[in-house]
């Protein structure tokens, strides 16, 4: 399954270095060519010839002893790499290469390197809850670097937390997956909206609706490792932001409508995954609005037509659009997609279990503008997001 792919494997100093040996084993069984780079504090938990037997090369530890042959070592194993896997991930690596810093033969040669580089994480739940820690995850990630999510559970300092290194298949899998993804969008432009907006009525209130973000951020992912240049617009949801995707936060229609239209003319695909608020309060107050006795009412105004206008400035971008309904689903979706001059359209009802917003599953129909139906049974969203882009394609 892996035949002729080089994986190098960067082993940290930490406790689940011992996983790490049962993550060459399994690579090792699917014919993958692996070479290792240990940090000195690695080789105090697990030693070099372990991993030597483990993937039958050599293993490289110092970067000043005498090379085995005439090469600048970690250039050629830079140079060498399919994708550069670190397993375990600790902080300390994590925050060397998000700064710069390479004084090791494993930091030097990752910053020398132009292959994926996939971080498995691994460290103390106060650790991986620091915010230096996230900040430095979240730069990495922006600048295309991979991170495998940690597992939760009881860790060996005795801390019941995230922080735990992701299971050894899981690790495998996702090289695997890597490896798998076919890149039939590569060097194509794709602009997501995902998640919901608020809009303040005064300092401590808004509006919003129970969009999660989960649908666009499925598409952000899939449409990147398919080969895409991704710029996701989003919301305010609790999700991870993907790595490899430009991302640009906002709150408001008029920002999502602002941040969409400057980036359309530059795109090649527009998927409107976003649930962004329709109306907005006329009025906002700067102080928060005290409570009375009787009703109160509050006036609306119509936010702009995000998808709408998309439709009438278009030239060769295709755009796509989502339909959330309760009823009459295929009447409104066809006639959101004639309306709005899509080129197709994803229409579910979420009032059927298991389609609704916040969920991890959704079932939908996809309707084309050349008059083609298809319907998809409930999944995850995951899967819906590769059967989209399928339809895209």
């Amino acid at each position: 399954m892996l035949k002729d792919k080089n994986i190098v494997l960067g082993v940290t100093g930490g406790i689940a270095v011992y996983k790490a040996v049962d993550v060459v084993s399994r690579l090792k069984k699917l014919n993958a060519n692996i070479d290792i780079i240990m940090t000195e504090s690695a080789t105090k938990f697990v030693t070099p010839l372990t991993f030597q037997s483990m993937s039958q090369n050599f293993v490289t530890v110092d970067m000043f002893k005498e090379p085995l042959k005439w090469d600048i070592e970690h250039i050629s194993l830079a140079q060498k790499a399919d994708i550069f896997l670190i397993v375990p991930a600790t902080a300390n690596i994590i925050g060397k290469v998000a700064n710069g810093i390479a004084d090791d033969m494993l930091s030097t040669t990752i910053m020398a390197t132009k292959s994926q580089v996939i971080f498995a994480p691994a460290m103390n739940t106060q650790m991986f809850m620091n915010p230096l820690y996230k900040q430095n995850m979240e730069k990495l990630q922006n600048l295309g670097y991979e991170f495998i999510p940690p597992g939760e559970g009881r860790l060996a300092c005795g801390d019941i937390g995230p922080g735990k290194l992701a299971d050894p298949q899981t690790i495998v899998d996702y090289v695997v997956d890597h490896f798998n993804k076919k890149k039939d969008f590569k060097g194509k432009d794709v602009l997501i909206t995902a998640g919901p907006t608020l809009e303040a009525i005064d300092p401590v209130r808004y509006i919003t609706n129970h969009s999660s973000g989960k649908m666009g951020y499925s598409l952000a992912e899939e449409a990147r490792d398919r080969g895409a240049n991704v710029t996701l617009i989003t919301g305010p949801t609790n999700l991870q932001k993907p790595s490899g995707v430009k991302v640009i936060d906002i709150k408001t229609t008029e920002e999502m409508y602002e941040q969409t239209i400057k980036y359309f003319s530059s795109t090649n695909i527009l998927i409107k995954a976003a649930a962004p608020s329709d109306y907005r309060p006329l009025y906002y107050s700067k102080n928060k609005i005290k409570k009375s006795e009787g009703d109160m009412s509050i006036e609306f105004t119509r936010n702009p037509d995000i998808l709408r206008k998309c439709g009438e400035i278009k030239k060769a971008q295709k755009i796509i659009g989502f339909a959330a309904e309760t009823e009459h689903m295929e009447e409104y979706a066809n006639g959101k997609m004639k309306n709005k001059n899509l080129d197709m359209i994803v229409a579910n009802n979420i009032s059927e279990k298991g389609a609704g917003f916040k969920g991890d599953t959704n079932k939908a129909i996809i309707l084309k503008n050349d008059g083609t139906r298809k319907e998809y049974p409930l999944m995850s969203k995951k899967n819906l997001a590769k059967i989209i882009l399928d339809n895209i394609k």
